[in-house]
């Protein structure tokens, strides 16, 4: 089961973000309705202006003279002042001089409105009636044309319900909207905060994904940080130091195991060919071995610190060539046969010297795995392909003889050689394969990946 993704930093911040503006939101909106609600006096104020600023739409010149009509809407909603739940709306045009140009009412008029004689201010409001449904009256001045027009409203009981439509226009231009445009404010400048404090570290994630411990180790780059990220990368860096230290004493014990080993080996050698005997035979063949099995562990620590520069494009046939041709005596002294057939192979971009390693390896393997008389054949191509085959009686059931993971399962028969091969192909980023069948036969094949160069073979 794959393991989910990790959430960016910058969607976890605008989530939240968005979750408290919300939450903030609803918050001061709860809080305004309620103050709103709560003031019966600034409720008819925002009445009286919505309303009369709606009405004074009808006001029109008209060759110098004044004229107001109602809207469709208007005449409907005005048309029938009073409602059978004795809620009333009345209204009243009126030039300064007191010409009244439009009433919704008659003497009524005169117990809501100010008298026609005087000339009203540029806004006023009286409450009819305290509590809810709201009774209001008011009037407020508007100039047309240099002319002054005074719009007088009276509201009893709220017949249209304009409580919630002025509730929700206050709302909404004083609350919702600022609020919404400081929330796509912040939170766009926070997302780009975010994204600017967060480059370098993309930037150092980038620089380490490129570490190759075969190379020398550089830093990951702390310029432009901030200093609590800065602070775990540093630590990162002093990890790579000791990396490196480590790295650098596994060099050089790779390299000194086999010149200390080399040299007392050969000695007993030489006092062994003094003796003679079947023992002193038999200690030459264990020291054979012996021998064998440390320059396959000395040539695997050596793989862990293989430098990229030894990296370079080669002739994959050219190299199995000369490694059969190496191999040959080897072979046949022990009773069996090689050939070599090139079908064609790419070049591949490797290490000379470890696919002549991992030719040798295979071979050795087979060799001494398999009977006398067992028929060897290393294959290079079709394309930047390496296989070694055999007709030996294969490992069976037994052994495991399937890559999975990118690791080999393979029987202890198989011993440290093919455990070289499986590190040389991951250098090479080669896709490794063992096939081996009870009376049929081994396969080992390594797929390298394609240069594009063309052919020589």
């Amino acid at each position: 089961m794959k393991s989910a993704q990790p959430s960016s930093l910058t969607g976890l911040v605008s989530r939240r973000i968005v979750a408290f503006t919300v939450l903030a939101m609803v918050l001061q909106f709860g809080i305004v309705l309620a103050e709103y609600w709560s003031d019966d006096s600034e409720l008819g104020r925002f009445i009286i202006e919505h309303e009369t600023e709606t009405l004074a739409d009808g006001i029109s010149v008209r060759a110098g003279t004044l004229s107001f009509s109602l809207s469709h809407e208007m005449r409907e909603r005005y048309g029938k002042p009073t409602d059978a739940e004795g809620g009333a709306i009345y209204m009243r045009v009126r030039t300064g001089a007191g010409a009244i140009l439009f009433s919704s009412c008659e003497a009524i008029c005169e117990a809501h409105f100010l008298p026609v004689e005087i000339n009203p201010p540029a806004f006023w409001q009286r409450q009819i009636a305290p509590g809810k449904p709201l009774s209001v009256a008011g009037g407020r001045a508007f100039t047309v044309d240099g002319q002054e027009v005074f719009v007088e409203l009276a509201v009893i009981r709220d017949p249209h319900s304009f409580i919630y439509n002025v509730l929700f226009h206050e709302l909404r231009d004083h609350l919702v909207i600022p609020m919404l445009l400081m929330f796509g404010l912040v939170a766009g400048a926070t997302m780009l905060s975010i994204r600017a404090a967060l480059k370098p570290v993309v930037e150092a994630a980038e620089a380490a994904d490129r570490i190759d411990p075969r190379n020398a180790l550089d830093h990951l780059p702390t310029r432009g940080m901030p200093r609590e990220i800065a602070n775990f990368a540093n630590a990162v860096n002093r990890v790579l130091e000791r990396v490196a230290d480590l790295i650098q004493a596994q060099k050089i014990f790779s390299t000194a195991i086999a010149h200390e080993i080399r040299t007392p080996v050969a000695i007993v050698r030489m006092e062994l060919e003094r003796i003679d005997g079947d023992r002193a035979r038999k200690a030459e063949r264990d020291l054979d071995a012996l021998t064998h099995m440390l320059e396959q562990l000395t040539a695997l620590a050596k793989l862990d610190v293989v430098e990229r520069a030894s990296f370079r494009t080669v002739s994959l046939g050219d190299l199995a060539n000369a490694s059969v041709a190496a191999l040959a005596p080897f072979v046949f002294a022990n009773g069996h046969s090689l050939e070599f057939d090139d079908a064609a192979a790419s070049p591949v971009h490797a290490v000379p010297s470890l696919i002549e390693n991992t030719i040798r390896n295979l071979v050795e393997n087979a060799v001494r795995h398999t009977p006398q008389g067992t028929h060897i054949i290393v294959r290079t191509g079709p394309g930047p392909t390496l296989a070694v085959i055999d007709d030996g009686p294969g490992f069976g059931s037994a052994s495991a003889r399937v890559l999975e993971g990118g690791r080999i399962k393979s029987s202890d028969a198989l011993g440290v050689g093919l455990k070289i091969v499986e590190r040389i192909a991951g250098l090479h980023h080669a896709a490794l394969s063992l096939d081996s069948e009870a009376g049929r036969g081994t396969r080992v094949r390594l797929d390298f990946p394609d240069t594009g160069a063309p052919s020589t073979g």
